[in-house]
């Protein structure tokens, strides 16, 4: 499945990795259902996840308002995307 992935350009390029970094093989691990090595390999991938799944009920349920949940989850995405990537320039 890894001959599929696309390229980081940021990495390709520039030689660093960018905050999106391993996400397609986050994803790659949980359809294998390797739960625990894809949070491992981006951290931020449930609460993605998670915002999406929000996002696109919000569009098919106009009854309710998500937009609370959507800004949460969004706001807890970014802050784990940040930190993973400070992380993981700083330790790895």
């Amino acid at each position: 499945m890894e001959e599929y992935m696309l390229p980081c350009m940021s990495k390709k390029l520039f030689g660093i990795d960018c905050m999106g970094c391993g996400i397609q093989r986050a994803i790659a691990l949980l359809l294998k259902g390797e739960f625990v090595e894809a949070f491992y390999m981006y951290p931020a991938i449930y609460t993605l996840l998670l915002f999406f799944l929000f996002a696109g009920i919000s569009f098919i349920d106009k009854s309710r308002n998500y937009h609370k949940v959507i800004v949460a989850f969004g706001i807890i995405t970014a802050i784990l995307m940040v930190s993973s990537y400070f992380y993981k320039a700083l330790y790895l």
